[in-house]
């Protein structure tokens, strides 16, 4: 027997081809992927259409090459000094399938980043492409110009490195070797259907080979669409500070940047650590 108290959905006509979703005024205030439509028993074609473009611009941001000369060129017209290195992950294919890899420098490298120029540096700024190159092409350069004049002048900053086919962790045995108080990784985040393009920041204390996630605070969606530069920097810049203040990142180092707002700490760091 058919349950006549279930409401049947209207036929589908020429005139009235796709059923709205009564939730419809829900997409003004989210990217989420709600309130589709139905086109009879289906989705309607122009969403069909629209997660398939979606679905390949994350492919794309996974599988895509960071153009490393390109982002060298950029950061040293800012005034940064860069060096570039790469995991152990030979290729893409090697670094999807063997995420252990590249959290750890080509033995090759190791040698070439030791020569470089500056050691024993206060803070260690490395730039990987992660799961979207495509993030990192986009906003870490803009990122870094917001973050410059937030940084305190005293402190002694390696150089800049641009690592390919790396994972956050990398981070650290480069910070090792420039033997740094504090590791920055901006790195490309695991793409969404809605944001291929998402920029995360990882900070910890104290870096070295082995370092778990517990010690390493995150920042994360910096894009226009998501956080904007500008207030990125002005988190990283706060969370820089307290980090050498207090000699910890992690879950021992609560982010209350918001509350140095309204005391206008917005310009730069002290040039000194609170002792």
């Amino acid at each position: 027997m058919t349950d006549k108290s279930v409401t049947e959905s209207p036929p589908v006509t020429e005139s009235t081809p796709v059923t709205e979703s009564p939730w419809a005024e829900w997409r003004s205030v989210t990217p989420a992927r709600l309130a589709l439509g139905r086109a009879g028993a289906g989705m309607p074609t122009d969403e069909v259409l629209r997660f398939g473009w979606a679905h390949a611009m994350a492919r794309d941001a996974i599988h895509a090459a960071l153009d490393v000369p390109k982002l060298e060129a950029t950061l040293q017209a800012q005034g940064w000094t860069v060096a570039q290195t790469h995991s152990r992950a030979a290729d893409r294919t090697t670094y999807l399938r063997r995420p252990d890899l590249g959290r750890v420098i080509d033995p090759d490298e190791i040698a070439k980043l030791r020569a470089a120029p500056i050691v024993r540096s206060d803070i260690c700024i490395v730039i990987g492409d992660g799961l979207s190159s495509l993030a990192v092409d986009r906003h870490a350069a803009p990122l870094l110009a917001a973050l410059k004049p937030l940084l305190a002048d005293r402190l002694k900053h390696a150089p800049v490195v641009i690592a390919t086919q790396a994972r956050v962790a990398l981070a650290d045995e480069i910070a090792e070797l420039f033997q740094a108080k504090l590791s920055i990784m901006l790195i490309g985040e695991r793409p969404g259907l809605s944001s291929p393009d998402s920029l995360g920041i990882y900070i910890t204390h104290a870096p070295f080979r082995g370092r778990n996630d517990a010690g390493r605070n995150c920042i994360s969606n910096v894009r226009p669409e998501g956080l904007s530069y500008a207030a990125a920097a002005f988190r990283l810049a706060w969370l820089v500070r307290e980090a050498l203040s207090l000699g910890l990142t992690g879950v021992n180092l609560k982010d209350e940047s918001d509350l140095a707002l309204p005391a206008g700490n917005t310009k730069r760091l002290p040039n000194q650590p609170r002792s």
